[in-house]
């Protein structure tokens, strides 16, 4: 059983698939990233070291170095989230106004 709050598309796009569980975005040595049900941003909590942390608190760690994920860190993410927004995570940007952008609001 998928047990994955998370979907993978193409070669940098996340999507959200549920509403009761944050993704907590991790890329490397960048900016952790919260994803939730009502928009995106920056984390300013403690990252759960293990799963069942993650779990407890309804999150879930998303790295994207890992195989099962990208493979590598990436300069450039979009984030399909459950408030019905892409948004465009420009990782060469940090600390700007452009680093989360909305790319496209109504993507469905």
């Amino acid at each position: 059983m998928n047990d994955k709050n998370f979907r993978v598309s193409g070669r940098n796009t996340i999507i959200h698939k549920n509403k009761k569980i944050d993704l907590l975005l991790v890329n490397g040595d960048h900016p952790v990233i919260i994803i939730s049900h009502t928009g995106i941003g920056l984390y300013k909590g403690v990252i759960p070291e293990k799963r069942i942390d993650a779990k407890r608190a309804h999150q879930e760690l998303i790295d994207v170095s890992k195989p099962e994920v990208f493979g590598q860190v990436k300069t450039l993410v979009f984030i399909e989230a459950l408030d019905n927004k892409e948004y465009k995570l420009d990782y060469s940007k940090i600390n700007t106004e452009n680093f989360i952008k909305v790319h496209q609001e109504n993507y469905i």
